[in-house]
């Protein structure tokens, strides 16, 4: 068995999810949410992250991480700052010798759905299903991630 975390960033709410997979046979391990302090300095959330992101790279030992790329943002501030969240979360696999791909929330949709261009109930719904799951996930940062994780098993299935 592989097994894969996927990450979905975000600086006030991270969400992740854990898959094991051998051809077409996969199981959910785990998946939730990494919150940091609203009100704390952004030095601290970054450690915030980064310290919650190690720990579970110590405690389920993915073979990879997969995480949303940076996507294109009117808004500067925010995509400086999912920037820097993106920054530290890849830090910690790196520090822990865990590789990590990245995948274009186009192309996660397109995989997991079928269309690039679909919305988050969409992907939410469509996740559900695959992995056999009774209650939707929330928040949306979960399916999120979970899809993510989806993605890089669906283009790593021939290895």
């Amino acid at each position: 068995m592989q097994r894969v975390i996927g990450v979905d960033p975000g600086l006030s709410i991270t969400g992740f999810g854990i898959l094991d997979y051998k051809g077409a046979n996969i199981q959910v391990v785990a998946y939730g949410t990494i919150k940091p302090p609203a009100d704390e300095a952004l030095p601290n959330r970054l450690e915030y992250l980064n310290s919650h992101m190690t720990e579970l790279l110590e405690k389920f030992e993915p073979q990879a991480m997969a995480i949303e790329d940076t996507f294109f943002s009117k808004n500067v501030k925010s995509a400086l700052l999912l920037g820097q969240a993106r920054g530290v979360l890849l830090l910690a696999a790196a520090s822990k010798g865990i590789p990590s791909v990245e995948y274009a929330p186009r192309k996660v949709k397109q995989s997991v759905v079928g269309n690039g261009a679909a919305d988050k109930k969409q992907v939410q719904y469509m996740v559900q299903q695959i992995l056999k799951m009774d209650e939707p996930l929330k928040p949306l940062d979960i399916s999120d991630a979970l899809a993510i994780g989806l993605c890089h098993i669906n283009q790593n299935k021939y290895l």
